[in-house]
């Protein structure tokens, strides 16, 4: 099974955009990159622009990517769905290297896209990681605490609506 990325931490972005990646984080992008081995520095894809409602850069290990890619080259080929998910997760896109330090650069671009100057915040979502800024973090895990409860109501057991989706 192919480590996950769980957690979350704030780090402090410097004024050319490097910022460093949890350390667990690291360790599931090296597993999770076919073509690194011991000294070799660990690549994932950050794809930004697309997600409507949240305001953050969405990170894929090159296993994931790779998984991703496949799914779509088995889409119907010009259709408007496909040309879609290219534009996502092609277009939208960016190759990025973990440095030896274990920090990555984030372009100004990328910077200004979801609002982060000094601090930002990495979520573990299982298969991939997000970063954001802080108070669009918090804001959006107040949104879906509040859904959570509305789903649920304040003492609804979460494990047992999970249960609910379980395909074994």
């Amino acid at each position: 099974m192919a480590r996950v990325f769980r957690g979350e931490s704030t780090h402090k972005v410097d004024g050319k955009g490097r910022v460093s990646i949890p350390a667990s984080f690291r360790r599931a992008l090296e597993k999770n990159d076919p073509d690194w081995k011991e000294g070799l520095l660990p690549q994932f894809v950050i794809v930004y622009g697309w997600v409507k409602k949240k305001k953050c850069l969405l990170c894929f290990s090159m296993a994931e990517m790779e998984r991703i890619d496949r799914k779509i080259a088995s889409m119907e080929r010009f259709t408007k769905l496909r040309d879609a998910f290219h534009r996502i997760f092609h277009t939208q896109s960016v190759e990025a290297t973990v440095d030896e330090t274990g920090r990555i650069v984030l372009s100004q671009r990328l910077r200004e896209l979801i609002g982060i100057s000094n601090e930002a915040v990495f979520a573990g979502m299982g298969e991939h990681f997000e970063i954001w800024e802080n108070d669009a973090y918090r804001a959006d895990q107040a949104r879906l605490e509040e859904a959570i409860d509305e789903e649920l109501g304040e003492d609804g057991d979460l494990l047992a609506l999970l249960d609910t989706f379980s395909r074994s």
